[in-house]
């Protein structure tokens, strides 16, 4: 695979990128700013977002300085103050057999920026993402779905810059966007979204989103929605079948890491994408490479649980995808095409579930295109 040209833009370390105004009346790490400027007590959300600029000078006077880290990360606010974006640089242990960044690679760039952005805005270093509110009530963020498209994969050396946002999903959830680029062209190599659902850290059991927690994070959310996937028959959108046995193919026993474990104190998201994969015919691992995959998590894993991975085909047919391929099969780094031929894509159901007593932990989708010669 061709890596992309060197960037053409410098990557040095500037100054300290400007930190973006709170509405005056809003909590930050413990800080209460001015009440003066604030709302009537029943005032909407939007009238609390249109807050004046003088207020806004105000509350960002009493916010905390920047830490060493944020000064020298490659990232900052956009200037609306709505977004993210944040560049990296693909190492040597981030790429695969093919010397290009892994999915989990992908996954774990896409938490990392997400929890950068969440720093950014002042929220707290020592979780998720977790606001005031959040950290007083022992309450954490936990995934519900994730929805990851890769048109083309960097390479060893190749820089990335990630976009990303979030914005409210319903009265029991948040959503998290990305766009992913090419630094060196600007062009599109992927895009992602997902959604997440608050639980008690104690309990273990989902609650709903507090108008006080909602509140904390909706002005740092665009205004009107924005999608990465803004398509309406998105396959981010689509249900996910419970496989049935017999699957086509299984791994049996898998059990986490150590270092499978973060910070909530249960297996990371990540980890589901490598148990998915190790599932997958090894056919399709030497002759494709994964397009999409889409995760519903239903259950969280724990150090001491055994998983089994079960695989079966969606859509292809392994004796076609199994055949030389064809010289007018789609090039890697370009979108695919909505219907593809069936030996050059082919699709999977997965379902992980506890070894002992067969509850579901996962179900998933992948779509895998051939790889270009």
């Amino acid at each position: 695979m061709l890596r992309s040209a060197a960037p053409t833009r410098s990557l040095a370390v500037g100054p300290p990128p400007q930190r973006r105004l709170l509405p005056a009346g809003h909590t930050l790490l413990g800080r209460r700013f001015p009440v003066a400027c604030l709302p009537p007590q029943h005032a909407s959300v939007e009238l609390q977002r249109s807050a004046t600029a003088e207020s806004a000078t105000a509350a960002a006077a009493a916010a905390p300085e920047e830490t060493l880290a944020q000064r020298l990360r490659l990232g900052k606010l956009e200037p609306d103050g709505l977004s993210y974006k944040e560049s990296f640089i693909v190492r040597c242990y981030e790429v695969g057999v093919n010397k290009t960044a892994t999915v989990e690679t992908i996954a774990n760039l896409l938490q990392e920026v997400g929890c950068n952005h969440a720093q950014s805005v002042g929220f707290s270093t020592d979780g998720f993402a977790t606001t005031t509110t959040m950290r007083l009530l022992r309450l954490i963020w936990v995934t519900a779905r994730m929805h990851i498209e890769i048109y083309k994969y960097p390479a060893w050396g190749d820089v990335v810059e990630i976009e990303t946002w979030c914005q409210e999903e319903g009265k029991i959830g948040t959503r998290r966007d990305w766009i992913i680029k090419d630094y060196s062209t600007g062009e599109v190599i992927g895009r992602a979204t997902s959604k997440w659902v608050m639980m008690n850290q104690d309990t273990r059991r989902l609650q709903r989103v507090s108008d006080d927690v909602r509140e904390e994070y909706l002005i740092f959310c665009p205004r009107t929605p924005r999608l990465a996937f803004p398509e309406e028959d998105s396959d981010s959108l689509k249900k996910i079948p419970k496989l049935e046995d017999p699957a086509l193919s299984s791994r049996l026993g898998l059990v986490p890491r150590r270092a499978d474990l973060d910070m909530n104190q249960h297996v990371n998201n990540v980890t589901y994408i490598g148990w998915v994969l190790e599932s997958i015919p090894q056919e399709i691992i030497d002759t494709h490479e994964l397009q999409t995959i889409t995760l519903d998590y239903r259950r969280e894993c724990q150090h001491d649980d055994a998983v089994d991975s079960l695989t079966s085909l969606e859509f292809g047919d392994l004796d076609l995808i199994r055949r030389p391929q064809s010289s007018d099969s789609p090039k890697n780094g370009k979108p695919p095409p909505p219907l593809p031929l069936p030996q050059d894509c082919c699709q999977f159901l997965h379902f992980l579930k506890l070894s002992g007593s067969g509850l579901e932990i996962n179900r998933g989708r992948t779509q895998w295109r051939r790889l270009a010669k």
